[in-house]
């Protein structure tokens, strides 16, 4: 999986072919970000509709409901549960990317069934609020409340251990977030995390948001929006809670072990590549993939793509070892 000796961020033949082909179905795009939120999701939701046939089947499929909680400030929140024919025990608890204001466990849902496959455990998936309308912290919380609720066992026919948090890009940033959360608040934790191409400052200013500014696929642009409308009102930029790597040292050294994914033609690469750094330098032994050759978001075409396919299996057998330890 690692591109020791070649440049990650030269697209292989198989993500050009696929940026191309897509491209040719599409036509041009607007910008979601550009749209109203609903209309950008709905855009969304049709772009996203397309990497999400051939499902591979589960043994079990279906949603709870996770109450609100008037402490906490989260929101009544639906929880996705998905768990494979080959299950051996542990939950994957997945939470959706999309920037922050798009997506939904269903737009996640093939990337999410072969993470289940490939790591033999059920997978969790909370359906948290959304920016704009509803700004940092309020996705958050319901993530919080949301993990909270699958820790103290209140998901019948669920275990709650050994229980793992996962996302990609804007979810991996709260899943990250959502373990300083509850570090800070003196709580239990998860066993440990699968963080993929997360975005964990909003800070634009890094190597990888000037090399891939203008993509291809995510722009430096539409994730200042993206972080914007996450921001609201607030100053996050020192927000360890928003912004994980604001975080002290001292609270990283806490968090359980972590499995690190970054694409190669991606703007947030550096973010997971500077997270690494520091958690290296705390004498963690945290392990990180670079997946050559592919852009922000890939994980989505795994039906198109060999190298999301493979991702994921490393990505299962990060959580298999994960489980096997003491």
């Amino acid at each position: 999986m690692s591109a020791v000796g070649a440049d990650p961020g030269v697209l292989s033949g198989e993500m050009q072919a696929l940026i191309e082909s897509v491209a040719a179905e599409t036509g041009p795009q607007t910008d979601p970000t550009l749209m109203p939120p609903a209309q950008g999701r709905a855009q969304s939701a049709r772009n996203n509709a397309r990497w999400n046939v051939n499902l591979p089947p589960m043994a079990v499929d279906r949603e709870v409901w996770i109450a609100a909680d008037g402490v906490l400030r989260s929101q009544r929140c639906r929880l996705r549960i998905l768990s494979p024919s080959n299950a051996e025990g542990g939950i994957i608890f997945f939470v959706h990317g999309g920037g922050f204001a798009f997506c939904s466990p269903e737009t996640h849902e093939r990337c999410a069934r072969v993470l289940a496959e490939e790591s033999g455990m059920t997978i969790v998936m909370p359906d948290y609020r959304l920016a704009p309308e509803n700004p940092f912290p309020a996705g958050l919380l319901d993530t919080v409340a949301c993990l909270r609720a699958v820790l103290q066992g209140k998901i019948e026919g669920i275990d709650c251990r050994p229980l793992f948090v996962s996302g990609d890009s804007a979810g991996a940033n709260l899943a990250l977030a959502a373990m300083l959360h509850e570090l800070r608040e003196g709580r239990a934790l998860p066993d440990g995390g699968l963080l993929f191409y997360g975005n964990y400052a909003c800070d634009l200013s890094g190597e990888s948001y000037r090399r891939f500014e203008n993509g291809p696929g995510l722009t430096t642009e539409r994730m200042r929006r993206y972080w914007n409308w996450y921001a609201g009102d607030r100053a996050i930029a020192s927000e360890p809670l928003a912004c994980p790597l604001a975080a002290q040292d001292g609270a990283l050294s806490k968090l359980p072990p972590l499995y690190l994914m970054a694409a190669g033609v991606d703007p947030l690469f550096s973010d997971t590549t500077t997270l690494h750094a520091r958690l290296t330098a705390l004498h963690r032994n945290d392990h990180i993939d670079i997946v050559k050759g592919v852009t922000h978001g890939f994980l989505q075409n795994t039906n198109e793509l060999e190298a999301a396919r493979e991702a994921l299996r490393s990505a299962g057998l990060a959580a298999r070892a994960m489980k096997r330890r003491p």
